[in-house]
């Protein structure tokens, strides 16, 4: 008996020894940690894309938050939008209607920003952080840097606020562009501009340092 108890004994001894030896199981995390890890993500931001030449519809619903960004000389310049699609809609006229004030986006205000004072349109604008609305005609724009950047769409848009004013004619795009689309693109060492690209218009806005 005392034979016996011993081979037990020892069999139960060499199987806990074997099992301190393995790697540790790897647990799932607690159903409320989940839940937590799922309410932190919902809560990040949305990241801002940025827009690409895009002549074919794509599948993503609503419109995208985006951001263009570069230099012109040494000022740093920065679009802040949302950008819609066509999806075969009529845009100009029909979506976007002619000689009202427009947010040159969707949502909220469409946003210029510039770390150097710069010129725009051939006027000066401080460095700083603006509105950037639009009044489309059927041939010429006015083009608005306001000083309220944080507003919905142009609900609280207020003329007073105004900084600068100026008017340009759109181009006609060399192909199609589904989704709103902003570029700061450099033209030399002191100057350049801010292009808004969609449907078939072109849009140019000139820009010195």
């Amino acid at each position: 008996m005392t034979k016996l108890y011993n081979s037990f004994f020892v069999l139960v001894c060499c199987a806990f020894l074997s099992g301190c030896g393995q790697e540790p199981a790897v647990e799932e995390a607690p159903e409320h940690a989940n839940h937590h890890a799922t309410t932190k993500e919902a809560k990040e931001p949305e990241r801002a894309l940025a827009i690409g030449v895009q002549s074919e519809p794509d599948t993503l619903k609503g419109s995208l938050k985006a951001e263009a960004h570069g230099m012109i000389g040494p000022a740093h310049l920065t679009v802040a939008y949302h950008s819609p699609a066509v999806r075969g809609r009529v845009i100009w006229g029909g979506l976007v209607a002619h000689n009202q004030v427009w947010v040159t986006g969707a949502h909220a205000a469409t946003s210029l920003q510039t770390d150097q004072p710069i010129t725009i349109g051939g006027q000066p604008l401080p460095a700083g952080k603006y509105a950037l609305f639009t009044i489309p005609g059927e041939k010429a724009w006015t083009v608005i840097i306001n000083k309220n950047w944080e507003q919905h769409l142009a609900d609280d848009y207020a003329e007073a606020e105004d900084v600068v004013r100026f008017t340009v004619e759109p181009e006609t795009a060399a192909q199609h562009q589904e989704r709103l689309r902003y570029e700061i693109v450099p033209q030399g060492q002191d100057k350049g501009a801010v292009v808004m690209t969609w449907d078939k218009l072109k849009l140019t806005l000139p820009v010195g340092v």
